[in-house]
């Protein structure tokens, strides 16, 4: 398994249009491609001093599925213009890791004792 590690950053006043833009319609444009081997998304958000940084994180079976997503230079970005417009910086290049051990916990109920 692969995981596409990818950051960009806003301005506090463009972060909630950028969220907006991000889970709206680049997304669900990634989810309509239909990508075989593509497992599912993570958006994430920080709240820094001065800005706000989104790191999205992706899953692929392997590093066939992530070319299929964005071609054969598989470490470029994929930011749609209209993320672009509201993001003040990102990576061009997004970072795979292998992911050698994943354990899904079950859910604790803290009340349940």
């Amino acid at each position: 398994m692969i995981c596409r590690i990818w950051h960009g950053w806003t301005t506090p006043e463009n972060a909630a249009t950028y969220e907006k833009v991000v889970r709206g319609e680049v997304i669900p444009g990634i989810e309509a491609m239909a990508i075989p081997g593509f497992l599912h998304i993570d958006l994430m958000r920080r709240d820094l001093d001065s800005e706000v940084e989104f790191t999205t994180l992706m899953w692929f079976r392997d590093l066939d599925a992530v070319k299929r997503f964005v071609g054969g230079d598989y470490s470029a970005s994929h930011v749609p213009p209209a993320a672009r417009a509201v993001l003040s910086r990102f990576e061009p290049h997004a970072a795979h890791l292998t992911v050698l051990d994943r354990r899904p916990q079950p859910i604790r109920d803290p009340e349940a004792g």
